[in-house]
């Protein structure tokens, strides 16, 4: 398996453009992205747990309920949610798009990013798709950048694999920065492969994946209300169709992990005002379960990133977010250190703290991508999370995002 350029345009049979239509205010911005597949695609999707939900939520489940699509199209912008018509002005974009692209209305995936209560009008995305389709192309960085919110980097990845002798490849774009928290998805992300696959097998792969990556990213605690991460397989590899599991599917998984993780990572480090990306790796755990427990509530826990913010190698923060997190654990076992590109520095042992150097702390903590090795020495399973710092600007940005 090797990382590749392209995002969603590296696989065969994928075309993407993004466009500025007019929805949001910074003509320099563009608001509107369409991925488009060569023919009718395996798709499958998850959603955000949040009661409340965006209205291309709605739409996009009925759409893909038979396990089918052939395109994606999302707005940034406006989130088309808590709209007395947003589910008609959902359908409506899912109508117009099928006319200009010749896919069925029903082969749709949509999405919406943005404000939430804020009507969305028609108007700059029906003017806007003759240009939309147009530009159709090996256009994923455009794509990546049409549904940025905050986002201050487009984030797209890509990689080859090879399935019964078939070279493949499976691609994505993702859109995360706040309002993100490890309750599925916690973001937009479109990923696109031409991996034959079957529908089944393909959500098979994707809600067992997420669990472990998209589900382990937290930036401010909040969970959004137009959480989605979707995939669309065309099968224009040609390789012998993954219809059960066995070798195939765990390349297939592994590939899809590599892509995931991937995004995970640029999501967490361009976290709103974020100055670092932060990973807790915890190992020595009794159960899965608690090895994630254990991580989430670390990553999660405002003392510890705003310690890292200050470069302070505070350990007793991870001490208590562990503590409270209710997983079951020895604490008088726990080893902490932590490790940069400048180096690692043991701070805690068996529970208690170590001598150590402060200013040689100072300087792996000045990095940009900090990890906070967290050892329980309980057991054999491990589990990551990814997050970021908490900065004055995290603060400066949500409180005047409306406005």
């Amino acid at each position: 398996m090797n990382f590749i350029n392209g995002g969603v345009c590296a696989a065969k049979g994928f075309k993407a453009n993004g466009i500025h239509c007019g929805i949001r205010k910074n003509k320099t911005k563009r608001d509107l992205s369409l991925i488009v597949s060569e023919k009718r695609a395996a798709a499958a999707a998850v959603y955000t747990t949040n009661l409340v939900k965006g209205a291309p939520i709605a739409v996009t489940k009925e759409n893909i309920k038979d396990g089918y699509a052939q395109a994606m199209i999302c707005n940034s912008g406006n989130a088309n949610t808590c709209n007395a018509n947003g589910v008609e002005i959902a359908k409506l974009t899912c109508e117009l798009l099928s006319d200009k692209i010749a896919v069925d209305k029903s082969d749709i995936i949509i999405a919406s990013t943005g404000v939430i209560g804020q009507p969305l009008e028609i108007t700059p995305i029906k003017d806007g798709l003759a240009e939309l389709v147009a530009g159709l192309g090996d256009n994923s960085d455009l794509a990546a950048e049409g549904i940025m919110t905050t986002d201050t980097v487009d984030k797209q990845v890509a990689v080859s694999f090879n399935i019964g002798g078939k070279e493949c490849k499976i691609g994505g774009i993702a859109k995360g920065s706040g309002m993100i928290h490890p309750n599925m998805a916690t973001m937009l992300v479109f990923i696109t492969t031409d991996c034959a696959i079957t529908p089944e097998m393909l959500q098979k792969a994707l809600s067992g994946d997420i669990q472990n990556t998209f589900n382990m990213v937290s930036i401010d605690g909040d969970t959004s209300t137009n959480d989605m991460v979707s995939i669309m397989a065309n099968g224009m590899a040609q390789n012998p169709v993954i219809d059960k599991e066995g070798e195939n599917f765990t390349e297939f998984m592994k590939a899809l992990n590599s892509v995931t993780v991937s995004l995970c990572r640029m999501i967490a480090g361009d976290g709103e005002g974020a100055t670092k990306l932060l990973e807790a790796s915890v190992s020595g755990a009794k159960t899965l379960q608690t090895a994630k427990t254990v991580a989430k509530s670390v990553i999660c826990s405002s003392l510890v990133k705003a310690a890292m913010f200050g470069s302070d190698a505070n350990w007793g923060r991870i001490l208590c977010a562990i503590g409270y997190s209710g997983a079951d654990v020895d604490v008088n076992k726990i080893d902490v250190s932590f490790k940069s590109q400048k180096g690692e520095i043991l701070v805690c042992k068996d529970g208690a703290g170590v001598d150590f150097s402060e200013e040689i702390a100072k300087e792996i903590l000045l990095e940009k991508e900090i990890e906070m090795v967290i050892k329980l020495n309980d057991g054999e399973f491990s589990s990551k999370a990814w997050g970021c710092d908490l900065t004055y600007d995290y603060v400066k940005i949500n409180g005047d995002y409306r406005t």
